[in-house]
């Protein structure tokens, strides 16, 4: 019979008798990086130790690349700093600057190629003036808690964008930081993708989609930039419990975006005002040309369903143009907006079930919903919309003489935005706890609303 320090070596001696055990390899600046790269081994593991490491380098192993406090890789201002080819590739905590600047060569501070499918990027600090992370075709990529910082010395169209994706799927960008690229956060077709708790702050656009389906947008936060969420040409976007601060020109930019559904997003102050963050050229004045203050603006999207959503303290609550019809606006909140809706068309939409902290009605049987109808605009706005150099007869007699006449003849109206069931009280707002996103060509959605 076998003692027990016999069976003990007996097993390990199995157990390791294929299998090779990954190297901890430590590195200082003085050895070759590149040449260490090489030679490693699948599953082996390198730490920069301090210092800096000068150059571009590609990782063609499945390896772990970390680095202890104090290390940096500087690639000289040209090129990609760090290019991963292999997949299920894991780098973490590395400080990246000075990768190079020329966006159409798509220098990047990290480029995950095709080849890298599964591999993770977490915990990194970039600098630089080209873009970011770069992520080319690679499905299945985790980008996370990474802080990334464009140059703002560069104009805004010159720098890279934050993280940009690029025909990527099953890719989750979550809990990182980006301020001072030109875009926060780019989607440029690519589906079935999760953008969850990121912080991004003075930029051109927060979040700016292109041609995406099925796409999660979750718990971010953008600030101090010109357009919170560029959605554009895009169809079954989830957009929940995200919030827009302090931005200038939109908050949510919706332009040609079908069968999707905002939930419960919080869209705060968006007026038009200077930002230090935005190109400096010109005049003060000719920088503020063109901002339009805007919480919500929809322009030619149809068939899209708004809920539960808070659109506050901005010049325009919302803004619908060019046949942005047939959508769903219920449970909404439009608060202190200086003018809650702008809408211009041949035809009426009735938005039934929202609260509008302008609404000057009663509820007399005591069921929480206006008696009257509101309505935000007359056929005198909609005059001054579609003409604004009537703006200098605003006070004058022949204005109104025009709003009696609507008064007394209500026939006369103009087609418009009415809700015929205004909520008397605001909604409170109650956080989406799950969301499935469907393999599915189709709408995508499966939501409970509970507490998180």
């Amino acid at each position: 019979m076998l003692s027990l320090t016999g069976k003990i070596f007996g097993l390990l001696a199995l157990l390791t008798s294929d299998v090779s055990f990954a190297a901890v390899i430590q590195l200082t600046p003085q050895d070759d990086l590149q040449l260490a790269l090489d030679r490693s081994q699948a599953g082996d593991i390198l730490i920069l130790g301090k210092g800096e490491y000068r150059g571009n380098f590609i990782l063609r192993q499945s390896i772990e690349l970390a680095a202890q406090e104090g290390a940096v890789i500087d690639a000289g201002g040209k090129g990609h700093a760090l290019q991963i080819e292999a997949e299920n590739s894991y780098v973490h905590d590395l400080r990246i600057v000075n990768w190079g600047e020329d966006l159409t060569n798509q220098d990047a501070g990290i480029l995950l190629a095709t080849s890298a499918m599964g591999s993770r990027i977490e915990y990194n600090s970039l600098y630089g003036g080209g873009f970011g992370v770069w992520v080319d075709a690679t499905q299945a990529a985790k980008i996370s808690n990474n802080r990334i910082r464009g140059k703002l010395e560069l104009r805004a169209s010159d720098r890279g964008n934050g993280i940009h994706l690029f025909n990527v799927t099953q890719a989750l960008i979550e809990g990182n930081e980006v301020w001072e690229t030109r875009d926060g956060i780019y989607i440029d077709t690519s589906n079935k993708n999760k953008l969850i708790d990121n912080y991004l702050h003075d930029l051109r656009y927060g979040v700016h989609y292109m041609y995406a389906y099925n796409n999660l947008l979750k718990g971010n936060l953008t600030e101090n930039t010109r357009t919170g969420y560029a959605l554009m040409q895009s169809k079954y976007l989830t957009v929940l419990n995200n919030r827009s601060v302090n931005d200038v020109n939109y908050g949510i930019l919706m332009n040609y975006i079908t069968n999707s559904t905002l939930r419960n997003n919080e869209i705060r102050g968006i007026q038009n005002r200077h930002n230090p963050h935005m190109q400096k050229t010109g005049t003060r004045a000719a920088r503020r040309a063109g901002l339009e203050g805007k919480a919500l603006f929809i322009y030619n999207s149809l068939f899209n369903e708004f809920t539960d959503n808070r659109f506050s303290d901005s010049d325009i609550g919302i803004h619908l143009t060019a046949a942005s019809e047939d959508n769903t606006l219920k449970g909404n909140a439009f608060v202190n907006n200086k003018t809650q809706v702008k809408y211009v068309s041949t035809r009426t939409q009735d938005w039934a079930g929202n609260y509008w902290s302008d609404y000057l009605g009663w509820d007399m049987n005591g069921d929480g919903i206006g008696d009257i109808k509101y309505e935000p605009n007359d056929s005198v706005d909609r005059l001054l919309w579609k003409f604004p150099t009537a703006k200098l007869l605003l006070n004058s007699p022949a204005i109104e003489t025009l709003r009696w006449v609507q008064r007394q003849f209500p026939v006369l109206k103009g087609p418009g935005v009415i809700d015929s069931q205004p909520l008397m009280v605001e909604r409170p707002q109650i956080p989406v706890k799950m969301v499935a996103i469907d393999e599915g060509n189709s709408p995508s959605t499966q939501v409970q609303a509970g507490e998180e």
